[in-house]
């Protein structure tokens, strides 16, 4: 018999029992507003972030060189030290051709100064293409052979080679028998166009030829000119220039035999050094870490390098940029002074610290200095003095010597270099791809310094349970002394601790991810919301691009280790989960190159890839362009030689690769 007062209650439980479903589904969903702010939480101070990375650099720097026994132990180990310098790491990926090429010098006109001197203007080639200007300060009365000596220059803004104190010391030289060559500098003077700027040597590394390379040879070309001038006595070649010319004034010197006498003035120092001192500007561009140049071996070598030859080195008492005289003499001079007393020639190695004005200048004191210096080595009578020096100084346009239309830049050698790499196509049949795949990792290993880490620590540093959502903040502490960071969140009533996981990244840090952190987690994930090395808000008061570049200098790659750190984490999370694989979804392009290179070499790790913003190709970073501070990790010396990202989306099979959303090229 039906029983309406029953079929009440039933109804009313029901509905009861509907409100109730309701309102748990209500519950579950997660709020991107509320996840960013689970987010924002700052893991690990930026503090800490740079004194890791300042102290895996110290501890990775080569140790101060030691002395031998003898001067013949030296002579033999510098001989060896100078062949693996230029071959595996100055000229590295450049055409062989370009390095043996005789210099080519055209004489643009000839300013009769009738002040003692002559200046010839000269435009020479660095590479086919790659055009550079020249001032030749040479004596009215050319008589025997003739000292000479290559003036270079760094930082020193837009007028170029015909900046004061550079003019005035050059006119003296010549002015006392001296031949004077002077080499404008790329980023400045005539070369000063904005696609010189320096870090833009970042896009030679890519495209697989080294940074250093570029440089070594245009101010190499310089002393090619000298030295088969007939007018230069050979055994009298000098190098002198500040700051940015202080630094190629020791690295063309210590690995070119041909200079028999130099003075850097203020141009470089040891990595604990600049890295201790940074506030300072120490750390330098990207010319002066370039990848590889320092694994093994540091500028106090290359000072090493000099003994027997003559050297002063120059700095400044209260330099206002960089390499402070009494942090740096330590170092750079006193640890160096027994290579040269093995060949007892302690007298040739001589230290000047300017005083007046004490910052970062080659002002009259220093050259006062650096005539002494040269006078002495080469036999002349003493410059004491610039008398007349002054009234000879000429304008920018005056020294203009003129540079084709069509010049390469650092840029666009790069992007010409990059359109003639010829790479072996993927294979189209399934059977070959395995073996393909395989030998390709092994590549990408060498090239990315691939080195698998471990987890030393885990430190879960906050918890909460906020409505439906639990979270977990975990700071990463790796066995190579770096860390990782992120938040392991989850629905409380939709998921479980066997959920799949899904690992984001976002370019902007994991504080940008909030939508699809909450996403994932309202689809029943658990999420692991990850910043890698110098990505997030442990960097945001550092300029990470800086020490980026020292890593590769000291024979690692940054993205290699932030491969290396995902690959770890995503083992964890996947033990953690009780999975065998987990998702990435990324956002960005630096997050798409760890990510794509994380998945090349572990493939096995990943079910799927998600990239929203991501490049089609690595050309990308040359059309844009972009510049290196914007992804450093992605200028990895040989990267875009070898691999692109289709042939890195082929090695991550069998994962799945979906791009959602592509970067384009403005025109």
């Amino acid at each position: 018999m039906h029983d309406p007062h029953h079929s009440s209650n039933m109804r009313k439980r029901l509905v009861l029992l509907l409100v109730l479903a309701a309102a748990g589904s209500l519950w579950a969903q997660s709020e991107p507003k509320q996840i960013e702010a689970l987010l924002r939480d700052e893991i690990m101070s930026p503090a800490v972030a740079q004194f890791q990375i300042e102290q895996y650099l110290a501890e990775h720097a080569a140790k101060p060189p030691k002395v031998p026994s003898s001067s013949k132990e030296w002579t033999s180990e510098a001989a060896r030290l100078r062949h693996h310098l230029l071959e595996d790491v100055v000229y590295h990926g450049w055409p062989k051709e370009w390095i043996d090429s005789q210099p080519k010098f055209d004489e643009a006109k000839v300013i009769e100064t009738g002040a003692g001197y002559r200046i010839v203007k000269l435009r020479y080639e660095i590479v086919p293409g790659f055009e550079s200007s020249a001032l030749l300060y040479e004596p009215d009365h050319l008589s025997g052979k003739m000292p000479a000596i290559l003036n270079l220059h760094g930082h020193v803004g837009p007028l170029g080679q015909t900046i004061e104190f550079k003019q005035k010391r050059c006119i003296a030289y010549a002015r006392h028998g001296i031949i004077a060559l002077s080499l404008e500098w790329f980023s400045y003077g005539e070369l000063g166009q904005t696609e010189n700027e320096h870090w833009f040597g970042a896009h030679l590394n890519l495209v697989g030829s080294n940074v250093i390379g570029i440089f070594y040879l245009a101010m190499r070309r310089g002393l090619d000119y000298l030295y088969n001038d007939p007018n230069v006595d050979r055994n009298r070649i000098g190098v002198t220039g500040l700051s940015g010319g202080g630094w190629q004034t020791i690295v063309l010197s210590s690995l070119d035999e041909r200079v028999k006498a130099a003075n850097p003035v203020a141009g470089f120092s040891s990595i604990p050094s600049r890295v201790e001192v940074k506030q300072y500007g120490d750390i330098g561009d990207t010319e002066q870490s370039p990848p590889d140049f320092l694994e093994g071996s540091d500028y106090p070598y290359l000072v090493a390098l000099m003994a027997p030859r003559p050297a002063l080195l120059t700095y400044n008492g209260e330099d206002d940029c960089c390499f402070r005289a009494t942090l740096v003499k330590p170092v750079v001079y006193d640890d160096i002074r027994p290579f040269f007393k093995l060949f007892g020639k302690e007298d040739v190695f001589q230290w000047h610290e300017n005083r007046d004005p004490g910052t970062h200048n080659y002002q009259l004191d220093n050259r006062l200095a650096d005539y002494r210096f040269f006078s002495e080595q080469f036999g002349l009578p003493p410059i004491t003095n610039e008398e007349g020096v002054a009234a000879n100084l000429r304008s920018y346009d005056e020294l203009l010597v003129g540079l084709p239309k069509d010049n390469l830049t650092l840029l666009t050698l790069a992007r010409k270099l990059g359109n003639e790499i010829d790479r072996r196509p993927i294979p189209s049949e399934p059977s070959s791809k395995g073996t393909w795949a395989q030998s390709q990792r092994t590549v990408l290993q060498n090239i990315v310094r691939y080195k698998p880490v471990d987890m030393q620590q885990i430190w879960p540093v906050a918890m909460t349970r906020h409505q439906d959502v639990q979270s977990v903040s975990y700071l990463f502490q790796m066995t190579n002394e770096m860390s990782a960071n992120g938040v392991w969140a989850r629905s409380i009533l939709e998921s479980a601790d066997a959920a799949p996981v899904t690992i984001v990244l976002n370019d902007n840090g994991k504080e940008a991810s909030a939508a699809i952190v909450s996403d994932r987690i309202n689809r029943g994930d658990q999420v692991l919301a990850l910043d890698l090395m110098f990505t997030g808000t442990s960097w945001k008061d550092t300029d990470a691009f800086l020490y980026a570049q020292m890593i590769d200098a000291v024979g690692d790659r940054t993205i290699g280790m932030e491969a290396a750190q995902l690959i770890r984490t995503a083992r964890w999370a996947a033990q953690r989960a009780a999975v065998s694989k987990v998702r990435l979804e990324v956002e960005g392009i630096r997050s798409q190159g760890a990510a794509l290179v994380a998945a090349a070499l572990e493939p096995a790790l990943f079910s799927e890839i998600v990239i929203r913003d991501g490049m089609r190709s690595l050309s990308y970073l040359l059309d844009a362009p972009v510049q290196f501070k914007q992804a450093p990790e992605l200028f990895c010396l040989d990267l875009y030689k070898y691999f692109d990202v289709d042939i890195l989306q082929a090695m991550a099979a069998p994962a799945e690769v979906r791009v959602t959303r592509y970067l384009e090229v403005t025109p």
